[in-house]
C-alpha cells in the first residue's frame, strides 16, 4: 500500500509565518560525544509545518487543541485541486470535483516549496467553507500557511470555520497526491491550552 506523507520536512532553516518562532535544536547529550544517549531540546512554533489550528487561535474563550475531537483528523477523506491565482480565496466554482467526504484537503499550488515562506499563497473563502459545510464537511486542509490571506486583518475564513465548528489543517503539501478518495491521519499532539499543534500526515489509499 502506497502513503503518501503530506507533511514537510522540519530542518532548522524552515520557514515560518514572519515573526513566528523557527524551529530549533538544542543536543544536551550526543552518544557521538561520548553520552549514552542522544538527546535534544526542540524549540519552535506549534504552528509548524503541517499543523492543526485550534478555535483558540482566533477565538476569544475557545477551545483549544487537547478540547477538540479527534475524529477531526482521521478517517475518509478527499484530494481536490482548485483554480487558484495567487493572492485569491478559493471560491466553490473553483472546484470542479463533487465532495463526498467529511474530510477534504484543497490543492492550490502557489506554495511550491514550503520551505520558503511567500506571501502571495491562496486561501480559503467563507463561502468555499460554508458550502463545504452543508454538504456535510467537517475539517478543511491547504497547502498553504494559512486559510486566511497573508495581508488579512480581519480573518473571515477563521471566523467562518470557528462559527460552524469546523476543524483546520494547514501547512500540508500535496505534490505528487492525485486528487481522489483517501483515509486521512493527522493527529495532533495533546498539547493542554495550546493553540495549535504540529501533525504527522499521512494519506492511505482507499478501494
Amino acid at each position: 500500500m502506497t502513503i503518501h506523507d503530506i507533511t514537510p520536512a522540519i530542518t532548522e532553516g524552515f520557514a515560518v509565518w514572519p515573526g513566528d518562532t523557527p524551529p530549533s535544536r538544542e543536543v544536551l547529550l550526543d552518544i557521538a560525544h561520548g553520552n549514552t544517549v542522544t538527546l535534544s531540546t526542540l524549540r519552535a512554533t506549534v504552528h509548524l509545518g503541517a499543523h492543526a489550528d485550534a478555535p483558540s487561535h482566533y477565538g476569544a474563550d475557545a477551545p483549544a487543541i487537547h478540547e477538540r475531537s479527534l475524529d477531526s483528523y482521521i478517517g475518509p477523506c478527499q484530494v481536490v485541486t482548485a483554480r487558484a491565482a495567487l493572492g485569491t480565496r478559493v471560491r466553490p466554482e473553483d472546484i470542479d470535483a463533487e465532495i463526498t467526504a467529511e474530510r477534504v484537503l484543497i490543492r492550490t499550488e502557489t506554495v511550491p516549496d514550503p520551505s520558503v515562506f511567500r506571501e502571495d499563497f491562496a486561501a480559503l473563502s467563507p463561502e468555499l467553507i460554508e458550502a463545504f459545510h452543508a454538504r456535510g464537511v467537517r475539517t478543511i486542509g491547504i497547502d498553504t500557511p494559512s486559510v486566511d490571506l497573508f495581508e488579512s486583518k480581519d480573518l473571515p475564513a477563521h471566523k467562518t470555520f470557528l462559527r460552524l465548528d469546523m476543524a483546520i489543517l494547514e501547512g500540508i503539501t500535496l505534490k505528487g497526491v492525485p486528487d481522489g478518495a483517501y483515509e486521512l491521519i493527522a493527529l495532533p499532539l495533546k498539547l493542554v491550552g495550546f493553540d495549535a499543534s504540529p501533525v504527522r500526515a499521512v494519506l492511505r489509499p482507499v478501494g
